[in-house]
């Protein structure tokens, strides 16, 4: 099956792989990271996808989009400095180097569309737009689940071997555990 990754600057269909099935729900719309805490909790309902939509016509736009043979948006990439991220301030996670990084930090696939190869192609195309944005290095703080099953709903920071699989390196431990997996931090160097 051909996928496309591109930028992620058409809101419904971004909204079509990580928007709620109701428009008044306060599911997360990938937002948990990039914004404050504060912001995080005050967007509610409609709100969160007016500010999803906001980011999408950004320059850059929020990450990446896959799209399969029929142009319909399979799987979404969170890819930003980590400067404008919540990652910036993070103290579980820590910073190795004063480099201005890129973090990927979240990767869905929707339903229907997994076993496919789909997770290994954003992680791809999201190296790609942050090379194509300047960005020295990039990031991602994957689960370290070795061979155990992860839950899907957790399994959004990425798995170790799949970003190992893409050329990232171990760069360091953190202190952050998912779903009862701990975190690493990953590194592709992009210069």
């Amino acid at each position: 099956m051909p996928l496309a990754v591109r930028p992620a600057s058409v809101f419904e269909d971004v909204r079509a792989v990580i928007g709620p099935k109701s428009p008044t729900a306060n599911v997360c719309f990938c937002l948990s990271y990039r914004i404050g805490s504060k912001l995080n909790n005050e967007l509610r309902g409609p709100a969160r996808a007016e500010y999803v939509a906001d980011l999408c016509r950004a320059d850059p736009p929020p990450g990446v989009l896959a799209y399969d043979a029929d142009d319909e948006p399979v799987g979404w990439a969170a890819v930003a400095p980590r400067a404008d991220t919540s990652f910036a301030r993070n103290r579980k996670i820590p910073h190795i180097d004063d480099l201005p990084v890129w973090s990927l930090w979240c990767i869905r696939v929707r339903p229907g569309h997994r076993k496919q190869g789909i997770s290994h192609a954003l992680i791809q195309g999201a190296v790609e737009f942050a090379r194509q944005h300047g960005a020295p290095a990039i990031e991602a703080y994957p689960l370290d689940n070795g061979d155990a099953r992860v839950d899907l709903t957790m399994a959004y920071a990425g798995l170790r071997k799949n970003f190992e699989r893409a050329g990232f390196t171990h760069a360091a431990d953190t202190t952050s555990v998912l779903a009862g997996h701990p975190r690493v931090l990953m590194r592709l160097d992009l210069r």
